[in-house]
């Protein structure tokens, strides 16, 4: 805005005036860590698909497609964890069997602990509760894949732990079927810790996952949190109480008391005040309500009492819109798995056909014993297959990506952030708190006649020592740091929308804007120009008048960052278009822009409308970042296709960006940029890797070179090579971290 708050009905308000304040632009009072009570019933939920959207359904469950878990489309307070549970409790109580398991595997031989023999049984009883039990789970989303015919990861999980599961309980039942060949250090070689370490693994992948999924409807739960409990509501016979928000109907009379927040949507009937809407609107000044004005569901009500009429309750209200606005956003999103999951379906499929023609063809053609030369090497074809490199291809890279990103002050919310960022082209900004520090900061004052700049400012923080207005705090603290005498005011009197009155050292005191001049017979005229001269560069503009006449005018403003012009430059020089959508005014916007080389500016928008200009860029083929620190950035933050806020911002604004910058300094942006570009080729490499070890190691598993070379790859091999992919993937998504 580009106005004293008193142009706005924001009116300074005596000490003595009690309740919560917002921070300026977003930030939001305790409540916000305080969730109502009440909560959906989980009867009625839909749920769906994170990565398929179009599967709907009452119950939860796992995906038919792809085999997720189901979440809800509208999360609630009471959100069931029942499956992380219950993931979490396999892993932790089944990790100490599989480490057991692995250790024998590996140094058993040289333990001595058993012969070789029970040793195969103890890894048999050892490894039954991880497989049966702890795996249970990918079996049945294994089973359910091939029902369903959408082969996917959990279809050769399931197969290679089954295979490499099953094989192993043969050769320690009844290893006097194999042939001599495949005896060492006498026994039947054994892969139970091949399924269990796979298992384990899997199990916190999905522990984790599931945690990072829940976190997503944070951003919601957090909306919700704002809108208080209850209303108290006026009755026909001039009765009062307070009643749930549930029981509020439009057309009821209800009193907004100074420091309470506003229940629902509606307008003022009786009274006047000043109105916290930043955590809304952004707009980072209180606004001035007067009868007849309209009020916004759960904004802060700073200062006079007000008495409301309802107009839209329930899912009508601004607040609920924009809690609808972020979950469907956050829905139209698709996670960078997909990819690896399509990949894999084909994969499968490539992979269980070769095994089934393995075992064919050496049970018919083979040497004998050919049927037991077809089960090993059909097993040595689904064990080497095995999607550990696979699996690990993107979230290795991901997480060594997201450890480099975080100590430069960068957190990325999910490996589609990471991906995406890359090919952003447009990067939308909020003004406040954003681009500037989002508080506002004295800039300078102009005397008139025998009135100085320090006089002026002295006179104006004496007056303003009364009140709790962000604008006032900006002036008297400018005048306390140059150590300029104060003086006690001796009557204060705050005029809604228009400034303050009062009296300093036996003289009377006028500050506000020009409407308050005129009521006081003040004329403006020979501060016009240099007044209009601080609004065209975004300053809001206060005039000073002592005993009738003009003394100066005061200007104060919201600062540009430092690092602002630095980061627009890296990013302008990366080939992005920048556009500025603030809810201030067209004014301040446009001077702000100016001075940074903004290519576009929106000033005066809502929520709703950033929302609708990100939809409108990305119809337009663009890929579009949306930067923001506020709770009316949330929607547009959702929707964009990488969302980025300000670590300095709402709890709300970060929880709906994928993207976090913690020092709130824009020049995280080029730098998160550029580790996306890292990442995703990193990603590409992995992905070669896993392929490579597979069309080598499947072909010799097969038996092809076999009649030229007599090479067979025994599953023991096969775990070895599987475990060398895993090793290349993960030693070549380390190098991320020295980029």
């Amino acid at each position: 805005m580009n106005e004293h708050p008193h142009d706005h009905g924001g009116p300074h308000h005596h000490a003595t005036d009690q309740g919560a304040h917002a921070d300026v632009d977003g930030g939001t009072s305790s409540s916000l860590n305080s969730p109502p009570a009440a909560s959906s019933a989980v009867a009625g939920t839909i749920y769906t698909c994170p990565m398929h959207p179009e599967i709907r359904q009452d119950h939860s469950g796992n995906c038919p497609i792809c085999g997720m878990s189901l979440e809800p489309v509208m999360p609630t307070f009471d959100e069931d964890d029942s499956e992380l549970r219950d993931f979490r409790r396999r892993f932790w109580w089944t990790l100490p069997l599989t480490v057991v398991v692995t250790v024998l595997a590996m140094f058993g031989h040289r333990l001595g602990w058993f012969d070789m023999g029970t040793q195969s049984w103890v890894e048999l009883v050892l490894s039954l509760p991880v497989v049966l039990w702890a795996g249970w789970p990918f079996f049945v989303r294994c089973w359910q894949s091939i029902v369903s015919r959408n082969p996917n990861m959990w279809t050769l999980i399931g197969l290679g732990t089954g295979a490499a599961f099953g094989y192993s309980v043969v050769a320690t039942v009844a290893p006097q079927v194999f042939p001599d060949s495949f005896v060492s250090m006498g026994r039947v070689a054994v892969y139970f810790e091949a399924a269990v370490v796979i298992i384990s693994l899997t199990l916190l992948g999905q522990v984790l996952e599931l945690k990072a999924r829940s976190q997503t409807s944070a951003a919601i739960k957090s909306l919700l949190g704002l809108a208080p409990k209850t209303a108290r509501r006026i009755a026909p016979d001039g009765s009062e109480a307070d009643v749930p928000l549930d029981h509020v109907h439009v057309g009821d009379l209800l009193r907004v008391r100074p420091g309470e927040k506003v229940p629902v949507d509606g307008v003022v009937v009786e009274g006047s005040s000043s109105v916290d809407e930043s955590m809304l609107t952004g707009e980072p000044l209180p606004v001035g309500k007067r009868v007849g004005d309209g009020l916004i569901g759960a904004t802060l009500n700073t200062s006079g009492a007000l008495v409301m009429r309802s107009e839209k309750v329930g899912s009508a209200t601004v607040l609920s819109q924009i809690v609808q606005m972020v979950a469907q956003a956050q829905r139209s999103k698709a996670p960078l798995q997909r990819l690896a999951d399509v990949v894999a379906g084909k994969f499968v499929i490539v992979v269980v056909l070769i095994a089934i023609a393995t075992f064919f063809a050496w049970g018919l053609w083979g040497p004998e014993p050919s049927w037991v030369y077809a089960l090993i090497n059909a097993v040595a074809v689904l064990i080497i297959a095995c999607p550990c490199a696979l699996g690990l291809a993107t979230p290795m890279s991901v997480m060594v990506a997201t450890g480099r990103a975080a100590t430069q002050g960068v957190l990325f919310r999910d490996a589609a952030a990471i991906e995406k960022l890359r090919e952003v082209d447009t990067l939308i900004v909020d003004k406040t708190g954003t681009l500037t520090e989002g508080r506002p900061a004295f800039d300078r004052a102009v005397g008139v006649g025998a009135y100085d700049e320090a006089e002026v400012l002295r006179l104006a923080a004496s007056l303003d020592q009364g009140s709790e207005h962000p604008l006032a705090d900006a002036i008297v603290a400018a005048a306390r740091e140059r150590k300029l005498a104060l003086d006690t005011p001796d009557e204060f009197d705050s005029g809604t929308g228009i400034g303050v009155r009062g009296t300093v050292a036996g003289q009377r005191l006028a500050l506000g804007n020009t409407t308050l001049m005129d009521q006081e017979g003040v004329d403006v005229t020979p501060v016009a120009a240099q007044a209009e001269a601080l609004r065209s560069e975004g300053a809001s503009v206060i005039h000073l008048a002592v005993n009738g006449q003009l003394a100066g005018l005061l200007a104060v403003t919201d600062p540009v960052k430092a690092s602002t012009p630095e980061a627009l430059n890296k990013l302008h020089a990366a080939g992005l278009r920048i556009i500025m959508a603030t809810g201030d005014g067209v004014t301040t916007a446009r001077a702000v822009a100016a001075r940074l080389g903004i290519d576009e500016v929106h000033g005066e928008v809502k929520p709703a409308d950033k929302l609708a200009l990100v939809e409108q860029l990305q119809q337009q083929g663009r890929v579009v970042a949306m930067a923001g620190d506020g709770i009316n950035d949330a929607p547009a933050l959702a929707r964009a296709d990488v969302g980025i806020a300000m670590g300095t911002g709402t709890d709300v604004a970060m929880t709906s960006a994928q993207l976090t910058l913690v020092k709130g300094d824009l020049r995280g942006i080029a730098m998160a940029r550029n580790i996306s570009q890292d990442t995703v080729r990193n990603m590409h490499q992995n992905l070669w890797f896993a392929f490579l070890y597979n069309g080598i190691g499947v072909p010799i598993a097969a038996g092809l070179l076999y009649p030229w070379t007599d090479w067979l790859l025994s599953p023991m091999i096969a775990a070895l090579a599987m475990s060398l992919s895993s090793a290349s993937v993960i030693f070549n998504a380390l190098r991320l971290r020295v980029r």
